[in-house]
């Protein structure tokens, strides 16, 4: 069974497409607003996401942040399991009943100062679910919001735009 298994991969050899080109444009950018973010906090900065219900296609588009194009982690900005680590909450989808307290009590757990982005239109407004028995709708009936990125999903780089508009708004606020 492995020989002709082994034999199949010899026969067609490896087959994988091409990487996705992002342009030269959105990839400027985006190390542009890591090199920005980095400036302005001089420090890592700690994001904790949390999923209130999405469908997973925000996170996909989160998770895309981390790859070798994006590379978010290697200019120091990471993704912590804790809220108690964060200095900014990364949040998507419409809140279900089930995650409105698990979502405040992630909100209280995060030190001072808290920045809080919504990211895809479940988020921003409730989406196609809105507000029903299951749904509280958009992140802000529940958390206070402070930047918030439309699109379902939004790409990688309106959500590295988002983060840096929430740090920009809290180097602004801090005296």
């Amino acid at each position: 069974m492995i020989w002709r298994v082994l034999h199949q991969i010899g026969k067609t050899g490896i087959r994988t497409e091409a990487a996705p080109d992002i342009g030269e444009v959105a990839q400027a950018e985006a190390s542009h607003i890591q090199r920005e973010l980095l400036d302005i906090l001089g420090q890592a900065l700690s994001i904790r996401q949390v999923d209130a219900g999405s469908c997973n296609g925000c996170e996909l588009e989160i998770n895309a942040l981390g790859n070798p194009y994006y590379n978010i982690e290697g200019l120091g900005i990471k993704f912590v399991a804790s809220p108690r680590h964060a200095d900014l909450l990364l949040v998507t989808g419409p809140v279900s009943r089930n995650m409105q307290m698990a979502l405040q009590r992630t909100y209280d757990a995060t030190p001072e100062p808290k920045l809080v982005v919504a990211v895809g239109d479940c988020a921003c407004d409730g989406g196609i679910f809105g507000e029903s028995y299951a749904s509280c709708g958009q992140v802000s009936n529940v958390i206070p919001v402070d930047v918030v990125v439309g699109g379902c999903p939004p790409e990688p780089v309106e959500i590295l735009r988002a983060i840096l508009k929430a740090v920009r708004r809290r180097v602004q606020a801090t005296p």
